[in-house]
């Protein structure tokens, strides 16, 4: 008795996305992906310390919303990221939109200098030295 032969399969079409019909409900999209521009973008770092300036306002996105909650204390745009959950990329979009609405602050790491200034070591040595 032989073996019964393969049938190759045709490759199939991909399925073609089917416009929502009335009552059925589809994942809307959100509104950081709706708006936004994408080509404007805060410089923001992973280190830049965000602080709200205000309450949320009526028209702020769920997304907005929770990042001035939790802004309340200095938090990095990293921290903030983890919290949210959102990729880094996101929310620096969101962010973008509310330093542009004055809704929350960035400040810049402090660099500090490599070597510290010998005339300070020299006075703290002297003031240590009095003691």
């Amino acid at each position: 008795m032989t073996p019964p032969q393969r049938q190759r399969r045709s490759p199939k079409a991909p399925p073609v996305a089917q416009p929502a019909k009335e009552g059925e409900r589809r994942n809307p999209e959100r509104m950081f992906v709706v708006g936004g521009d994408g080509e404007l973008r805060a410089d923001l770092d992973l280190v830049t310390l965000i602080t709200a300036r205000a309450d949320p306002p009526p028209s702020a996105t769920p997304e907005q919303t929770a990042l001035l909650r939790l802004c309340t204390a200095p938090l990095s745009v990293a921290e903030l990221s983890a919290y949210l959950n959102l990729p880094f990329s996101v929310v620096t979009v969101v962010l973008t939109d509310m330093l542009a609405d004055e809704l929350v602050q960035a400040h810049k790491p402090l660099v500090r200098q490599s070597v510290a200034d010998r005339s300070l070591l020299e006075a703290v040595m002297h003031g240590l030295q009095k003691l």
